[in-house]
């Protein structure tokens, strides 16, 4: 059975006149958005490239040049009081932080042992003296004895053996004598030395100081045999010792005598002053980094400096006051002018100018102006710089 097909519906056709206005007017909308676009960038691009100049002004002030060093605070002099003998330890009379005057007794030994052994050879020799004494009135018995002797014999009323016995025995007593008065000697040394070791049980301060660090205590055993044993330490507090250590590096810059000052963690705002006093010769190496100890004497009458504290040392090379200052940043070094020679970008009316400067001392941050600049100069620090917060577009380029 055959069907009706459907034709397909058909869209009506604009007029050719219309389609060619609305084509025209998209060209023109497009052209128009072109130029925009391109102008916008224009002047984004004139925006980025805008730069500003970062100055800083020659300033009038002080300024120095330092070699920095850690260092210890230690006390310039000090001794560390030990026994001479063994025994135990009985009393101690001094207590940490005392001061103390030399001569004073600070320490006992219990002196029982010693004490024996000096009644023992006082004793023995009072029995040599005794024995002494007794040969010597025998010494005279047989040198009367010998004399008669040698007497009868030479009227023959005795016979040659009995004078030559009686001989004897004078010599024989005067030998034993001369024995005595040799052990008697012996035993008066050895009377002396026990007496001696008797006095070193008790401890005098050997200076005058304060007592900084005890290390044996009441009742304890001390054995002077293989080693001195320490009791106390004495340290004179007046006058204190900075061992710096030194980098190889900077240490040929450092001398006897140099002016220094420092600081103590402690104390930040405190500057203690002093000298160099002494510089050693033999290095520490840590770690295989090189240092040499350099001592500097400080006053202590204040005794606001302790043992052991932390210090920063500054060993003063060069110093000037109340001069011209010009920020490092803002020099460069002329390599024709030599030493001191460098030149900078001053901001004037007319634009930048570039001058030749000559500086003194200088350090990390600031340079002493010899000549070139003046008080209030703007110095340019760098090169030109974006103006904060403008961008440059992609695809454009600074010429």
């Amino acid at each position: 059975m055959l069907q009706k097909l459907d034709k397909p519906e058909t869209k009506p056709k604009a007029p050719a006149g219309l389609f060619g206005k609305n084509r025209l007017l998209l060209q023109v909308v497009g052209l128009f958005a072109i130029i925009v676009m391109i102008i916008f960038g224009v002047s984004r691009f004139r925006g980025g490239t805008e730069t500003v100049v970062r100055t800083e002004q020659v300033t009038r002030g002080n300024i120095e040049r330092t070699v920095t060093a850690v260092a210890q605070v230690r006390p310039k002099t000090f001794v560390d009081v030990g026994t001479q003998v063994s025994g135990q330890l009985r009393k101690v009379h001094v207590v940490i932080s005392e001061v103390v005057e030399q001569g004073k007794l600070i320490a006992e030994i219990d002196p029982t042992v010693y004490q024996t052994k000096v009644l023992g050879n006082r004793a023995q020799v009072d029995n040599l003296k005794a024995q002494l004494a007794q040969s010597e009135a025998q010494l005279v018995l047989d040198r009367a004895r010998s004399n008669r002797s040698q007497q009868l014999l030479i009227t023959n009323a005795t016979s040659k053996d009995a004078a030559e016995a009686t001989m004897a025995a004078m010599k024989i007593t005067e030998a034993k004598i001369d024995s005595l008065k040799a052990q008697i000697k012996q035993t008066e040394a050895t009377l002396e030395g026990d007496i001696a070791n008797l006095g070193y049980t008790k401890i005098n301060a050997p200076m005058s100081g304060t007592v900084v660090q005890q290390v044996a205590f009441e009742g304890q055993t001390l054995n002077a045999n293989q080693t001195a044993p320490i009791i106390l330490r004495i340290a004179d507090l007046d006058t204190m010792t900075v061992w710096a250590q030194v980098a190889e590096s900077d240490i040929p810059r450092v001398k006897p005598g140099m002016a220094v000052y420092f600081t103590t963690l402690g104390m930040p705002d405190q500057r203690f002053k002093g000298t160099v006093n002494q510089i050693y010769p033999t290095p520490d190496v840590l770690n295989d980094v090189v240092l040499y100890n350099v001592l500097i004497d400080v006053p202590n009458k204040e005794r606001l400096l302790m043992t052991n504290m932390t210090a920063q040392v500054f060993f003063v090379l060069g110093n000037a006051e109340n001069v011209p200052l010009a920020p490092m940043a803002a020099l460069t070094p002329s390599p024709r002018g030599g030493d001191g020679a460098y030149s900078a970008r001053v901001q004037t009316s007319d634009g930048i100018v570039t001058k030749r400067v000559r500086v003194g001392i200088t350090n990390r941050q600031f340079a002493e102006v010899k000549s070139g600049l003046e008080v209030g100069d703007k110095l340019v620090i760098g090169g030109d710089e974006p103006v904060p917060g403008q961008q440059r577009p992609l695809g454009f380029r600074k010429f």
